[in-house]
């Protein structure tokens, strides 16, 4: 890259004597009124001007910058690093892999496929809580992690090798995002480049949507897919348009019995009914100040539940002190203060920046929330949390007759263990005292007995109650809530209830430093909050099986049980396969419902269980003091803690520096491996570019609804044996105890091409009532119910392409590359859905998949498509004279045998390759076949 430098920007900043290059952003007019958030974006711009990708009139547009304009001028924004985790880092090292052979087929050198910008990877998504409620659980998970990963992991270790600028982070450290903000992240960033020290602002794009939580450091980031990180690595620019900046004003202080969770959940619902796909959100005013790092960094967490692109704070005292107490060195610390003032990216609340859109939370509204059963933004009001969910119950059990009075309904689950509503000596069966009125209360009491003791369980039963996810975990504030919390029922003699797994996953080892020296650890165990493990764990579906009896009485009576996380996610089908009802909500609150037991619980009325001398003990009278939580966060925590833990976090443990790791410049493929192999993205690959064709009698793959997100599209959790993916293992001699997950198989496209569009609540529309992943497979007479692998395999075999129709918000969830990747690879060609989320969208056409948009106002409902038809779609062809169709013409042909006499369905689609970048992506076939055929030819 060649700099150009038009605006005369380039200048040296001295810091206790050594000087940096840096880039002017005030050498642009206009660079004043922007929000903090385009100043860093105008900063990366100016430093890599070269004329070509960016120019002299991207940079004055930034500068010129509409805020109340559409967003329409497309930039190249460069990261200055890429941050993964393992479930989606391990196919970007074997894409790179694969890569280094095929740059070699095709004449290139295969040293060039090296990440150009540092890459980091955390190993963080493979544990898993299987054991759990006991003081050895965490040891055992992590045998069982290296038992079921160890070839991963050797990978892992072979890519640390063989590419430059790529560290991995081993297990059992924490997770990727609370170790991003309490390590890797620099604020001010330094490199050297072309012999010049330079330092400009630390950014980033990362391989999971919550990259985010570094937002709450001032460091511009966000999550995109695999394929995106790749070519990121790889020295490719991010192509973005300037996007609009949401201005977030914050006032007010957090009332007593608040958490940061709360907020957070509180701001999630706000923006999540604002509006705010696609466009950054900013927090500014004179509350920002007042805002605690952590908490923070827990609301740039949920950028995604809301659906933002980032959710930014600028950079003040606040960041200082939290750089310095998390070990940062003093130089640094120095840097970062003396780089943001130069360069007018210190947070001064008396200079308002222009917004494209305004905001306002004053934080004393704020009350205790929690939010599902199956959607982040689904925010309930704790005291409204019984009530609505006897509302939404109504849509995961069937009523049923019950003679269960309106006293037993309130209090069936504490009843079911007498110990828990009654004196032991008084312990008595509620159920024999009680009158038969009817109340048509939907319930179904199952009896259980699981560890030699028996007791009830019923619909709204928690079986999960997890402290889990970086979004909490790296908050002390609500941690050590937790803490006291479960000290202070522990001294009024509660129990958790016996059919609750309990588990605590940390993000980090300071939380485990800081609760030992608090002693709240102690209070914790007693519950039955045993450390299971350092990673993502229950948030990402790493939850672990339910306890056998309690599993099958859940699933033999088709129980909607629940679980209670204090993490980011909640879709269907993610947390665990036998919990139909998430929730979201403080680790506090999570304490509490595995006290209460049940969603059918109101915290202000019913009675969590008896002290010794046989009195209620309700929430009231356990709940943490805000002021002795923050006496215990002062004495417990301090900077030693981080610097003794992230010294030598490279390092790994022994079981991690005694793997056989392999070496070479190229990776040795194992023909027998079912976790690591070749993929086939560029089998065949030319130079030359294949022209792009129109699409002629495809047909459906799947129909789906409105919501559709990436955890109901992409292969993730626990692996049916009789699945498609199942039975490849199978045939493939790995024992049923072998499986694993699907996230940890991510390396071996085989697994996970069967297990695309297999989420057990997928709901495909082409089937009546039927869930999980299955289709019609019209490539037989009748188009019988099929999974939908063999499905493809059959519509490959016959030539036949396929689409998929869906609704509003298809491909919101994690950035997962694998829904695209597995997409492509089912033989997709194009997807049709009335809107997309940004990420999803993006990885489609970096996998060479036409996202295309229902007309405005227009579905499949009202255009009367019922999946059963051949599409074509035309128009495609203008591709190849290099420019981009804003629509094309889609025509439905009715084939089913009941469709006699219908006209065929014919409409203008949307295309939604929204920059000439990712026009080229598509041209090639995707982001990686560009990628490599541009390195290539060097």
């Amino acid at each position: 890259m060649t700099a150009v430098n038009s605006f005369g920007a380039k200048d040296v900043l001295n810091v206790e004597g050594t000087d940096y290059e840096i880039f002017r952003i005030d050498k642009v007019a206009g660079y004043e009124k922007l929000p903090f958030s385009l100043k860093v974006l105008l900063e990366n711009l100016l430093r890599t001007e070269d004329g070509a990708n960016v120019t002299a009139e991207q940079i004055a547009a930034l500068g010129n910058w509409d805020a109340s304009a559409d967003p329409s001028t497309e930039i190249q924004f460069t990261p200055a690093r890429v941050v993964m985790q393992d479930f989606t880092g391990v196919p970007c090292i074997v894409d790179l892999a694969t890569m280094r052979e095929a740059v070699k087929n095709l004449g290139g050198n295969p040293e060039a496929i090296n990440p150009l910008a540092p890459a980091e990877l955390v190993i963080d998504h493979s544990v898993i809580a299987e054991l759990f409620g006991s003081s050895d659980a965490f040891e055992r998970n992590v045998e069982i992690e290296y038992e079921r990963n160890g070839e991963r992991y050797q990978f892992l270790r072979w890519g640390q090798g063989a590419f430059d600028d790529f560290k991995v982070v081993p297990p059992g450290t924490g997770i990727v995002h609370q170790v991003n903000i309490e390590y890797l992240a620099r604020v001010a960033f330094v490199r050297e480049v072309n012999g010049v020290l330079q330092a400009y602002p630390d950014t980033l794009v990362g391989t999971d949507s919550h990259t985010t939580m570094v937002n709450g450091l001032g460091v511009l980031g966000w999550g995109v897919g695999g394929i995106e990180a790749e070519a990121a690595m790889l020295g490719q620019p991010v192509s973005m348009l300037i996007p609009k900046v949401v201005g977030f004003k914050l006032k007010g202080e957090i009332p007593t019995g608040v958490t940061a969770t709360d907020v957070v959940l509180t701001i999630t619902d706000m923006l999540r009914q604002h509006g705010v796909v696609g466009k950054f959100v900013e927090f500014y005013g004179d509350g920002v100040g007042a805002v605690p790092l952590a908490n923070r960094a827990t609301i740039g967490n949920m950028s995604p539940e809301f659906g933002s692109t980032a959710a930014i704070f600028p950079i003040d005292d606040e960041t200082l002190n939290y750089l310095r107490f998390t070990g940062r060195t003093e130089s640094q610390v120095k840097l970062v203060e003396a780089y943001a003032k130069e360069q007018h990216l210190w947070h001064n609340p008396e200079q308002e920046p222009t917004f494209s859109e305004y905001l306002e939370l004053d934080l004393s509204t704020v009350v205790p929330s929690i939010s599902g059963p199956r959607r982040p933004h689904d925010r309930i009001e704790l005291t409204e949390a019984k009530a609505q969910f006897a509302k939404d119950l109504e849509n995961y059990a069937q009523r049923v007759e019950s003679d269960l009075t309106d006293v037993q309904a309130a209090d069936s689950f504490p009843a079911s263990d007498p110990a828990a509503s009654t004196p032991e000596s008084e312990a008595t069966d509620v159920t024999e005292t009680v009158s038969p009125e009817p109340i048509g209360r939907i319930t179904n009491p199952v009896e259980v007995t699981n560890n030699g003791e028996t007791f009830t369980i019923d619909h709204g039963a928690v079986a999960i109650a997890a402290i889990t996810s970086c979004t909490n975990t790296s908050n002390p504030s609500v941690m050590m809530a937790a803490g006291v919390l479960a000290r202070n029922a522990v001294e009024k003699g509660l129990q958790v209830k016996p059919w609750v797994k309990t588990t605590l996953a940390p993000g980090s080892k300071v939380v485990t430093n800081y609760y030992e020296k608090s002693g709240l650890n102690e209070y914790l165990d007693k519950l039955g909050f045993y450390l299971v493990g350092y990673g993502c764990t229950t948030c990402i579906g790493n939850s672990g099986p339910v306890d056998a009896p309690i599993s099958e009485a859940i699933n033999e009576n088709d129980l909607a049980v629940t679980a209670v996380l204090s993490g980011n996610r909640n879709f269907e089908g993610r947390i665990n396969p036998d919990v139909k009802m998430n929730y979201l909500a403080s680790p506090p609150l999570v304490v509490a419902y595995a006290l209460a037991g049940s969603m059918d619980f109101d915290f202000d009325t019913d009675a969590l269980g008896q002290d010794a001398d046989g009195n209620d003990v309700f929430l009231r009278d356990i709940w943490p003091d805000a002021a002795e939580v923050q006496q215990i966060i002062e004495s417990s925590i301090d900077t030693d803690m981080y610097t003794r833990e992230y010294s030598s976090v490279f390092e790994g443990d022994e079981r991690w520096r005694s793997l056989p790791t392999p070496t070479g410049a190229t990776f040795e493929w194992a023909g027998e491996s079912t976790y690591v192999r070749k993929p086939p993205y560029f089998d065949g690959m030319a130079l030359e570019l294949d022209p792009v064709t129109d699409v002629e009698n495809a047909r459906v793959l799947v129909k789906l609804g409105d919501s559709t997100t990436t955890d109901h599209i992409s292969p993730a959790g626990s692996i049916p044996m009789s699945s498609p993916a199942g039975r490849y293992l199978t045939e493939n001699g790995v024992e049923r105890k072998d499986f694993n997950s699907y996230g940890s198989r991510r390396g071996n496209h085989e697994v996970m091409i069967r297990g695309t569009f297999a989420n057990i609540r997928l709901k495909n529309l082409l089937l009546d009532g039927v869930e999980g992943g299955h289709t019609r497979d019209f490539t037989q007479a009748g188009g019988p119910q099929s999974f939908i692998y063999d499905a493809a395999q059959n519509y490959a075999a016959q030539g036949t392409p396929l689409v998929v129709l869906g609704g509003k918000e298809y491909g919101s969830g994690s950035s997962r590359d694998w829904a695209a990747k597995g997409t492509s690879l089912l033989g997709v060609r194009a997807v049709i859905v009335e809107s997309y989320e940004r990420i999803h969208r993006s990885n489609l056409i970096g996998m060479g998949v036409l996202p295309l948009q229902f007309p405005a106002g227009e579905s499949a409902e009202s255009l009367g498509l019922d999946g059963t038809e051949s599409f074509s779609i035309t128009g495609l062809t203008e591709l190849n004279n290099g420019s981009t169709p804003k629509t094309v013409r889609v025509v439905a042909t009715p084939t089913d045998a009941s469709a006699a006499g219908r006209e065929p369905v014919e409409f203008d689609a949307v295309v939604r390759i929204d920059t000439p970048a990712e026009a080229d992506y598509y041209r090639n076939g995707g982001i990686l076949q560009y990628v490599l055929r541009s390195l290539a030819t060097k």
